[in-house]
């Protein structure tokens, strides 16, 4: 019944005609919310600061050029603190719709607040830009103007196999030891059903409690199955004591690839337990996607570009909330000058046929049962190095992006 009113409700509007309010105007108002307070406060932050810079820069370029109007379009955000709050962000994206006119929208941070405001976007027809989103259930429910910038959740860690089976193809069996959290459980489950249908075998499928400081019984578990990976892992205090215990029991493993922990700086000072564990990123500054090996049209500024500009307007480097922050609008401009128009239905169907590389990675939509989900970007995988005596993370994967080369075996170390 749900499906049945949002479908009715969007057809009312293609019906209607509907123009968005800019096509009398020379400004693009692009909606959004932003935790400026609440537990969402920090990446929210830096996502707002990546749309920030875009708009910044697509102005001082006089806007985006509309073929239907002979013109260019400048840009103007509009936004609203949602607290971290389900409730406010629906409120507030009525408001944007209703009151603000927002031609276009972009997401606020998360997937629980995504969900949220995607509800609000489908019953009004207007497409929203979903970033700092992973969650594949937001696109299963038949939308169609939502469309996600992330690599979904169930992608995060099948890059992990992928690696294995690129650089060592008789190594078939894996260990997956994870988090008893909804997300972790999410990622491994879609990372388990992609090893089996890749012909892997998962000798080890087990979850621990969040809490957990002791791992010596998974340990032993592992060490019974003799895999050649173990995956996994949840949050950051987890993935570094599991990391630190494998290196005490002197796991004799190919590769370990764990959820947030390898990503985040402090994991270097495991030392030598750290050594040569890989992680996956939405992306890093480090990921040398270029023009050069694009596998579809490159669209944007390249990779130095991006970094530089953010470190001059913000004083630091961009990391992934950021970089999506910004890719998400860069995304909409794209489509909006390939449909030469700012009307719903032209936009949406650019959305549909786009396929581009940025400093990013690849975008490309999904147009079948999870509609508007990301398919074209795939998670960068992180692995901790020693160089000139020092820690370094480095990108290995995918091989387009690297910037060095994986040290394989993980065993290797002892």
């Amino acid at each position: 019944m749900k499906k049945a009113v949002v479908l009715l409700i969007t057809f009312l509007f293609f019906a209607s005609g509907l123009v968005p309010a800019a096509a009398s105007s020379d400004y693009l108002t692009i909606g959004f919310t932003m935790s400026q307070t609440g537990k969402f406060n920090s990446e929210s932050k830096e996502q707002y600061q990546g749309l920030k810079l875009w708009a910044s820069q697509v102005n001082s370029q006089g806007g985006i050029f509309v073929k239907a109007l002979n013109k260019k379009l400048k840009v103007r955000l509009k936004y609203y603190d949602d607290e971290s709050s389900k409730d406010r962000v629906q409120q507030l994206y009525v408001r944007l719709i209703n009151q603000d006119k927002a031609d276009f929208l972009i997401s606020p941070y998360s997937s629980g607040l995504t969900a949220s405001a995607a509800i609000i976007a489908e019953q009004y027809g207007r497409i929203m830009m979903a970033t700092g989103a992973a969650s594949d259930s937001i696109f299963n429910k038949g939308y169609t103007h939502v469309f996600q910038i992330y690599t979904p959740a169930s992608r995060y860690l099948t890059g992990a196999l992928d690696i294995l089976a690129h650089f060592d193809p008789k190594a078939k069996k894996v260990a997956v030891v994870y988090e008893n959290s909804k997300f972790a459980k999410s990622v491994c489950t879609s990372a388990k059903k992609y090893a089996e249908q890749n012909g892997f075998q998962v000798v080890l499928f087990e979850a621990y409690d969040s809490g957990t400081t002791d791992f010596t019984s998974f340990i032993n578990k592992i060490k019974a199955t003799q895999p050649d990976a173990i995956i996994g892992g949840g949050h950051f205090a987890d993935g570094e004591t599991f990391s630190k215990q494998l290196f005490e029991q002197k796991i004799n493993v190919k590769l370990v690839s764990l959820l947030v922990a390898p990503a985040v700086p402090e994991f270097s000072e495991l030392g030598k337990a750290a050594l040569y564990v890989t992680g996956p990123s939405q992306w890093e500054p480090l990921a040398k996607f270029s023009k050069e090996t694009a596998k579809s049209e490159w669209y944007g500024p390249d990779l130095g570009e991006f970094v530089e500009a953010y470190k001059e307007a913000y004083g630091y480097e961009p990391g992934y909330h950021a970089a999506g922050g910004y890719v998400s609008a860069l995304v909409l401009q794209k489509a909006i000058e390939m449909a030469g128009s700012i009307k719903t239905e032209d936009v949406r169907k650019a959305l549909e046929t786009l396929d581009i590389t940025t400093f990013y990675g690849r975008i490309k939509f999904d147009t079948g049962d999870y509609y508007g989900r990301q398919m074209g970007h795939s998670m960068v995988y992180l692995q901790w190095q020693k160089k000139g005596g020092k820690m370094e993370k480095e990108v290995v994967w995918p091989l387009e992006a690297k910037s060095a080369d994986l040290v394989y075996p993980f065993s290797s170390k002892y």
